[in-house]
């Protein structure tokens, strides 16, 4: 080892050592993080007292020992800038799934803003920056030994209409193999319940003719059952694993129903509080398309002038159905040579939608109405809307919530009539209204899964063309999230 004789401080330290004190004072006074206080010491000794042997690398002898150790110091400097910058300021983010198009398009890459509804202090502060929740090669990134109860710096509201990047709510319990983590583990549960119960027993009841406590009951077994499947089947599905919410995928869509406000969809258009909302410019639904002369594409250059995705042609090729816009749909209809009729695709799907656990008749198409629960806010609670605010109640806030065999409601072994929100609510759809997993299939986003607000598409890669051939959509490059409406 070389001398390790401390060289005599000058103005320059001293100046140093001021300015990186006085910064991070002003940063634990913006976060309100007090107990960080405790990090001036080690701060002051960095750059005055120097008692701790920071850089003892840089006196090793060997110049591969001491550039090997340079390059860990950079990387370790670089993860530590990383982690604070993704936590308080901004982060990076893909769209991986066509539920905004066209106002966001697959393959766009976002900077996320942490700032633009106050940045949410990790409930899980030990994990590795830039990975979600699972390591490259298979493992947790993070680890609950440290855990820290929901806290938001500096809060701001969300406007109606914004795109909002969130933890997706349904992922606090998810299967381990990679195959099956992307499909929602309660939508599993209740699918092959339904389907074993129906074998077993030949015939199952139609829940709207049950009662609602009787309803809660078939629904109570279908989910014990498929659970039970999914724990039984480890060599297909791994372990079921539970995720707290700040691990959970981030999910992007724009919000349309406020804490508060009381939605509905009525033929495709949202209602809230009985006065219908304008669509985004982009909005698009599914069509039935009927080309002529026994057509089953169409053309290239129509499909360029619609920019009209790989996925879409697939799906009219297979189908014969597509997502339109309106103005893509009112352009198709002009090429009367190609195209024989343009029809809304009308499916009524209801086993899918929320609530999992009850009857409502509802479709992606006509929805509701539904309350959006604020905070400080008390509903009354029945039998008919419990399977409505449960998963709020009991998962998002954490509640022990039961039916006795008579049907009345206990929260925390207390008989319950009416229930007060802890927290806000909101409700997000996608743009491609037939093409989201959204609120109407999982329900409520808790303001505790809030991650940020995407502010500018730094990117855009188009992963159907060549990269001669438009893989780069150059004209997408810098625009702001805000005006796509």
């Amino acid at each position: 080892m070389k001398d390790l004789t401390k060289k005599p401080l000058t103005w320059k330290d001293w100046t140093k050592a001021v300015v990186a004190i006085v910064l991070f004072i002003i940063f634990v006074a913006w976060a309100s993080c007090w107990w960080a206080l405790v990090l001036l010491p080690f701060i002051f000794d960095a750059y005055i007292t120097r008692k701790i042997p920071w850089t003892w690398w840089k006196e090793l002898e060997n110049p591969v020992s001491r550039t090997l150790m340079s390059w860990v110091d950079a990387i370790v400097f670089a993860l530590v800038a990383v982690y604070f910058v993704n936590i308080y300021f901004f982060q990076n983010y893909t769209i991986p799934s066509s539920s905004l198009e066209k106002s966001l398009l697959v393959g766009d890459y976002l900077f996320v803003s942490k700032m633009s509804y106050g940045p949410r202090v990790p409930q899980t502060p030990l994990h590795l920056p830039m990975v979600q929740h699972t390591l490259p090669g298979g493992g947790k990134s993070y680890s609950e030994l440290i855990r820290w109860k929901y806290k938001r710096v500096h809060p701001k509201p969300i406007e109606l209409g914004d795109i909002v990047v969130f933890n997706y709510p349904s992922g606090d319990t998810v299967v381990s193999n990679p195959q099956w983590q992307a499909a929602d583990f309660y939508a599993l549960c209740y699918g092959y319940g339904r389907q074993i119960v129906a074998q077993n027993a030949g015939l199952v009841p139609d829940e709207q003719h049950l009662d609602p406590l009787r309803q809660r009951q078939l629904y109570s077994i279908y989910y014990t059952t498929g659970r039970n499947y999914i724990a039984q089947n480890q060599a297909e599905f791994g372990d079921i694993m539970a995720r707290p919410a700040d691990r959970r995928e981030n999910y992007v869509k724009r919000c349309v129903g406020l804490p508060g406000q009381t939605l509905q969809i009525k033929d495709r258009i949202v209602y809230l509080d009985g006065r219908p909302m304008k669509e985004p410019e982009r909005v698009q639904y599914n069509y039935h398309i009927r080309l002529r002369d026994g057509r089953r594409d169409l053309p290239e250059d129509i499909a360029r002038e619609l920019q009209l995705s790989g996925d879409d042609l697939r799906d009219l090729h297979q189908t014969g159905q597509m997502p339109l816009t309106a103005a893509a749909r009112a352009r198709l209809l002009e090429c009367t040579d190609i195209v024989e009729s343009i029809d809304v695709d009308t499916t009524a799907c209801t086993q899918e939608l929320y609530p999992l656990n009850g009857y409502t008749g509802w479709t992606r198409d006509n929805y509701g109405p539904i309350w959006i629960p604020k905070r400080g806010e008390t509903i009354h609670l029945t039998l008919d809307n419990l399977a409505l605010y449960e998963r709020p109640i009991r998962t998002y806030e954490g509640n022990k919530l039961e039916l006795t065999p008579q049907g009345d409601i206990l929260i925390n072994d207390s008989l319950c009539s009416d229930y007060t929100f802890k927290m806000d609510y909101y409700w997000m759809q996608g743009d491609n209204r037939h093409n989201s997993a959204d609120s109407r299939f999982w329900g409520f986003v808790p303001e505790d899964h809030i991650v940020g607000k995407p502010i500018i598409i730094w990117l855009s890669i188009d992963k159907d063309r060549g990269w001669f051939d438009g893989h780069i959509r150059w004209s997408r490059l810098f625009r702001w999230v805000d005006g796509m409406n």
